[in-house]
């Protein structure tokens, strides 16, 4: 299926080309043609980052008379950001379509001069709800020629309390108008609003009715109450490429945690409804250009915040209402990437994730709080990568390498690298020296008969698992079952990634979180090189020859998350403030 396909228009299709659109999206396949051929209404439910702006973007444009300069169509949207975002979509889809007009009307910015465009004459109004009211007061804003209303994010304007706002604006639309109503989420609230202003909606439903986004991986850590700041940075230290924003219940807390990881050397901002509309673009910018890397937010200051490469969404607070947090959860592993839901919960908070389950019709993996050992060799991996692959510009670092060698040449090499991740890790190293474990103690998850308990000794089983049989090489990779990795993966990769060379597998075992193999001696190197960095569906593995006395159960298997989790982390975030800022 084609866009042209679609009944798409060609302007439109020749400036969603330049976009990059290549194919339609779900959303986009079943909502225009219906909204490019009918004219009853439509409530379409679709999770965040699904391309929903464009399924009603397109067929609005393409609806528009251009020759009457009056407003034809009207989106409303819960937040300025949000406001904004669309209005720039359609800017952009119509940017080969003469005389056409689209205005943001929202609040926090002049009045005056959106009260001089709408007097130019403007075809398509994106508004907040509170800014469009006043214009209709002060007589600016004339709905009478609107054929098409959309109500974008309909389940979030609902609960920040615009049910009246929205009845007031529709009663100054004309009755045969035509309604189309996008939604994350289906709550009771969204059905009624339907049922009052619409007339027979078609419901359009990609997936499931409230369900959670399918790529996205939902996880929680179980701890103290007083431990969860504890967990939240240690999650973070474990990710050293995290680009996440971080969800808090309420303002006071959002900032809060914001100071706390801002003292303690994190490239971290807060967002909420304290701040200044201007505070608020200038930290949005921030994160959109990662100068920082964690944003913590209310739910109500992140709408409209368009991220698409989003690592984690981490829930500090759960959300009291359960569909708030399918909002929260849909902001990573969008545009058919994958993603990570983490959730920092205390055991009181247990029933209330169950609840979240049954609403995402999804499963929440409990893991075990990174420890300091897991931390740092994660860590430590991630800058020798960073060696690895930084640029060196020969001309001019060659003017110093010299004395830079004369001062230094009195170090060998290994004493000259243990320098230099001492010089990167030792405030880390100092940091987690005898740090607890935080895990909340009485509800662990079920442990693999096979596997020993925390303390124990290796048995002889485990060692003889990590032992290669006579003439092998035993090697370990970091993924397993848990993964979705079997043999046939393991092959291939192994096949593909070989430079020519034939590597004859032996005996291998599949474990949960990573799994361990025979190759015939002499190619073990061979074999660690063609899985070392490899990507396995967006997961980056790791592989070495197997240490018989090595634990790697017990250590996490310095297990790589989907979406490259433990990628670059920006230069200089995790060094302290006082480095920072020389």
């Amino acid at each position: 299926m084609t866009f042209n396909e679609l009944g798409v228009r060609d302007d439109l299709l020749r400036a969603i080309a330049e976009l990059g659109f290549e194919n339609p999206m779900p959303v986009q396949e079943k909502v225009i043609p219906v909204l490019l051929a009918d004219d009853h209404d439509l409530v379409a439910l679709a999770q965040t980052g699904t391309g929903k702006t464009a399924a009603f973007g397109l067929p609005v444009i393409q609806r528009i008379d251009t020759t009457v300069h009056r407003p034809q169509a009207l989106i409303l949207a819960p937040t300025r950001e949000l406001c904004l975002q669309i209005a720039g979509d359609l800017a952009d889809f119509s940017k080969y379509t003469p005389d056409l007009k689209v205005l943001p009307v929202y609040g926090g910015s002049s009045i005056e001069s959106q009260i001089r465009a709408l007097r130019e004459g403007v075809q398509i109004i994106v508004a907040t709800p509170g800014r469009l009211i006043d214009l209709i007061n002060r007589g600016v804003v004339k709905l009478a020629d609107v054929h098409t209303v959309v109500l974008d994010e309909a389940d979030e304007m609902l609960n920040m309390g615009f049910v009246d706002s929205i009845t007031d604006i529709l009663g100054h639309v004309p009755e045969n108008r035509k309604m189309l109503m996008f939604s994350a989420t289906m709550p009771p609230e969204v059905g009624r609003i339907a049922k009052r202003f619409m007339k027979e909606p078609e419901e359009i439903v990609i997936g499931t009715r409230n369900e959670g986004a399918a790529n996205v991986r939902h996880i929680y850590y179980m701890v103290n109450a007083r431990d969860k700041y504890l967990a939240l940075k240690r999650i973070a230290d474990d990710s050293p490429n995290i680009y996440a924003i971080i969800f808090c219940r309420t303002r006071r807390d959002t900032q809060e945690v914001a100071d706390k990881l801002i003292a303690d050397g994190y490239n971290a901002e807060a967002l909420h409804g304290d701040l200044s509309q201007q505070q608020r673009d200038i930290v949005m910018k921030k994160f959109r250009d990662r100068v920082i890397s964690m944003l913590v937010a209310t739910d109500v200051a992140a709408r409209g915040l368009d991220v698409d490469d989003l690592t984690h969404v981490i829930n500090y607070g759960l959300p009291d209402d359960t569909a708030v947090y399918t909002h929260r959860s849909g902001r990573t592993g969008r545009a058919g990437k994958t993603g990570v839901s983490v959730a920092i919960i205390h055991s009181r908070e247990k029933g209330k994730l169950r609840e979240i389950e049954k609403i995402i019709g999804k499963k929440f993996e409990r893991r075990e709080v990174p420890t300091p050992q897991h931390i740092i060799e994660k860590q430590l991996y991630n800058l020798a990568d960073r060696l690895e692959r930084v640029e060196v510009n020969e001309d001019e670092i060659n003017k110093y390498m010299p004395g830079v060698s004369r001062k230094l040449s009195w170090l060998g090499t290994e004493d000259l690298l243990k320098r230099v991740l001492s010089l990167e890790f030792n405030r880390l190293l100092n940091y987690y020296k005898d740090a607890p474990d935080i895990d909340f103690i009485d509800e662990k998850p079920k442990k693999d008969s096979k596997k020993k308990g925390k303390g124990e000794r290796p048995t002889d089983a485990d060692k003889d698992r990590r032992t290669a049989e006579k003439g092998m090489e035993r090697i370990y990779v970091n993924a397993g079952k848990a993964d979705g990795f079997f043999a046939g993966n393991l092959i291939e990769l192994l096949n593909r990634n070989s430079s020519g060379h034939r590597i004859d597998v032996g005996r291998i075992d599949l474990l949960p979180n990573y799994s361990l193999f025979d190759v015939r001696k002499g190619d073990g190197k061979k074999a660690v090189n063609a899985l070392k960095g490899a990507d396995f569906f967006g997961q980056r593995l790791y592989s070495e020859i197997a240490d018989p006395d090595k634990d790697y159960a017990r250590q996490g298997s310095s297990r790589t998350e989907k979406n490259g989790k433990y990628g670059q982390r920006k230069e200089g975030s995790r060094k302290s403030k006082k480095y920072r800022d020389r």
